[in-house]
This record gives structure tokens, C-alpha cells and sequence, in this order.
């Protein structure tokens, strides 16, 4: 069971770097594109995917001393940013 998961793992990131590989724009490139629209913020996860043939950054950034979530997509081919939305926390 264990070497299934590790199987698993090691495809994961196998995945990840295809993903990566075929980027045009770097994560450091969309961090910094997702950070000016949450100023102060850090990112607490990201994230590249396909999504139906469109790959995607995605970034949940937290600002210190708020309760909210701010997720931002950007666009791993131009930079450009796809959408914004906050999410109130816990």
C-alpha cells in the first residue's frame, strides 16, 4: 500500500512538471501577478492545472489580521489575470 502511494506521488509531480514545462509563464511571474491583487498578502497555496485545455495558476492568498481569502487565477500561457473572488474564513 504504501509503494501504491508513493507511486502515486511520484506521478503527481511527473504531472506537474509536464504542466510546468509547457507554461509559458513561470509561478514566480503569476505570484507576483496575483499578489498586486491582494496587497500584504502571502499565498498560502497554489496550484497548476489544466482546466479543458486551459492551464490555470491558482493562488489562495491570506492577508495578515483578515479572515479572508483572496483566490486569484491567472491565465499560465499570457499572464493575464482570469478571475478574482475573496472567501470569508473561519
Amino acid at each position: 500500500m504504501v509503494a501504491l502511494g508513493a507511486a502515486g506521488c511520484a506521478s503527481d509531480r511527473h504531472a506537474q512538471a509536464a504542466l510546468r514545462a509547457q507554461a509559458r509563464t513561470s509561478q514566480m511571474q503569476a505570484e507576483q501577478t496575483a499578489l498586486t491583487h491582494a496587497p500584504g498578502g502571502t499565498i498560502k497555496q497554489s496550484e497548476l492545472e489544466n482546466d479543458n485545455g486551459k492551464l490555470i495558476w491558482w493562488f489562495d492568498i491570506v492577508t495578515p489580521g483578515s479572515k479572508t481569502v483572496t483566490e486569484v487565477s491567472v491565465d499560465a500561457m499570457t499572464g493575464g489575470v482570469i478571475s478574482v473572488a475573496t472567501e470569508t474564513g473561519e
